[in-house]
């Protein structure tokens, strides 16, 4: 099973955001959408789930999205967006609630207690959400995706974790906790696409990469292959060495402790 994007192409006025994208993911791995700043990411991961228009196909496990509905969707795969800002005072447990909800698993009420424990808010349940630090309330929003899709393959049919920046408020040990997440997600046959800014943490989770640039996938492969000298520097339009300490005493750090849990 898999994602497949066709020919995604995204206009905004007379401009292209993304120009004729093609674009995979499979089921049972972790697949890092990265590039610059303007290059496209969270305007494909958008087209990808069907929440703006675009032109193209996208298929999900073999199923055209566009005739899909919503709430069948809904069971298939959940959507963690860069911030979830909230207009009225919910608590933890109501915002985690939300996803159990919309997903397939509303009867199992146990569920956001078990969600909050995996991303390490027990006993947040009572607190509101608007009281939270952005770092709390992007693990408070990863635990209402989880809700929403808790197993990662149901009834042979792999479900989807769809993440957008999911570790750009977090300190370093609760990035890795939340990669580690994903990845266990990915092992257990879900699929997982993330778009990421941190190229380190892409290189130490991610199975497959697309680099974009300017609205077009320079690279797509392992990230051994994507992430080079020569395609990083071309990316970003700065001259970028990889796996090369400073050649100065300034600290370089690379956690040892990460991987897949």
């Amino acid at each position: 099973m898999s994602l497949d994007a066709r020919q995604i192409t995204v206009r905004r006025g007379r401009r292209d955001v993304l120009s004729r994208v093609d674009f995979s993911a499979r089921a049972g791995a972790l697949t890092a959408i990265v590039g610059p700043n303007g290059s496209g990411k969270t305007t494909l991961l958008r087209a990808l789930v069907g929440e703006i228009p675009a032109q193209g196909q996208v298929y999900l496990n073999g199923a055209d999205i566009t005739a899909a509905k919503p709430w069948t969707l809904a069971t298939r795969r959940g959507v963690l967006p860069q911030a979830a800002a909230l207009a009225f005072p919910f608590s933890v447990i109501e915002v985690v609630t939300m996803g159990l909800e919309a997903g397939r698993h509303a009867a199992r009420r146990t569920l956001p207690a078990q969600a909050l424990q995996r991303v390490g808010l027990r006993g947040y349940e009572d607190r509101y959400y608007q009281e939270l630090s952005g770092g709390e309330q992007q693990r408070v929003q990863l635990a209402r995706v989880l809700c929403q899709v808790w197993e990662p393959v149901c009834d042979g049919v792999p479900s989807w974790l769809f993440l957008d920046e999911p570790v750009s408020s977090l300190d370093i040990g609760h990035q890795l906790s939340i990669m580690q997440i994903a990845a266990d997600y990915a092992a257990r046959g879900g699929g997982v696409i993330a778009v990421m800014h941190d190229l380190n943490l892409t290189a130490m989770f991610a199975d497959t990469v697309a680099l974009l640039k300017d609205g077009a996938v320079q690279a797509h492969g392992a990230p051994q292959a994507v992430l080079t000298d020569h395609n990083l520097s071309l990316a970003y339009d700065c001259p970028l060495r990889v796996n090369t300490a400073p050649p100065t005493d300034t600290p370089f750090l690379l956690p040892h402790a990460a991987g897949h849990a």
